[in-house]
């Protein structure tokens, strides 16, 4: 065999095995587009359905069933009200789908909870089937605290939610200072300038080798000017 059909034989056997590669790399492309595409599915309407049906056709498309609430609705105990994603929206395999249950019709009246304890409104709530919803909370003077001020829903109402939010009293609000600025004052003066103000020195720490006086505050926390409680405390660095 001459050195030019050598050649050329290679050539060929270079050129069928170019082939091969790239016709296995492109069955590889296609095989993982198809799979991506396979694991998108549209959702389904799951409103009116039974949780059991909702999952069931859920599994069946390869998504998750969850529950995110209920609520009270026309619609059947355990009935599906709302549902995330919406009908229609496509969805990767394996997300979840988020849907709100129906408790049934409304049959419990929202129960009077202004003017009493925090305490008091939980068991109440709890003795008419109710839930406790959102606490805010709320500074008024000459309030007790922990007492109901407001509820959402108001008293003697029908809800579309086992849940009532509440206001709640926080009291007086409490007496705040604005932090004064102590470095470059000596150590017995910050301190009776904070003792005059209601406020504690909590701890000093004495630092070596400051380029001031000794006895001189070089440091503060809180910072100056930092709003701060009646019952804060201070921490000063002192130079020693």
């Amino acid at each position: 065999m001459t050195l030019r059909e050598q050649f050329e034989r290679l050539l060929r056997i270079t050129l069928l095995v170019f082939i091969l590669v790239a016709a296995g790399f492109l069955s590889a492309i296609t095989a993982i587009r198809i799979a991506i595409r396979g694991r998108i599915v549209t959702m389904p309407s799951l409103i009116g359905q039974s949780a059991a049906q909702a999952r069931q056709t859920l599994a069946d498309r390869g998504l998750n069933f969850r529950v995110v609430d209920q609520i009270y609705s026309n619609l059947p105990v355990d009935a599906v009200v709302r549902q995330t994603p919406p009908p229609g929206e496509t969805i990767k395999v394996p997300q979840n789908a988020h849907v709100v249950l129906s408790m049934g019709p409304q049959t419990v009246m929202i129960p009077h909870l202004q003017g009493r304890s925090m305490r008091a409104a939980r068991i109440v709530l709890l003795e008419s089937g109710l839930q406790l919803g959102d606490v805010s909370t709320v500074y008024l003077t000459g309030a007790s605290p922990d007492t109901v001020l407001n509820q959402d829903p108001p008293p003697a109402s029908a809800a579309s939610s086992p849940r009532v939010d509440l206001l709640v009293a926080a009291g007086d609000r409490p007496v705040s200072y604005v932090m004064p600025a102590l470095v470059g004052m000596q150590q017995q003066v910050a301190e009776q300038l904070l003792a005059a103000t209601g406020l504690r020195v909590a701890r000093v720490n004495y630092i070596a080798g400051a380029s001031v006086a000794k006895g001189v505050v070089i440091g503060q926390t809180p910072p100056r000017g930092a709003r701060i409680d009646g019952n804060a405390t201070v921490e000063l660095g002192v130079a020693n």
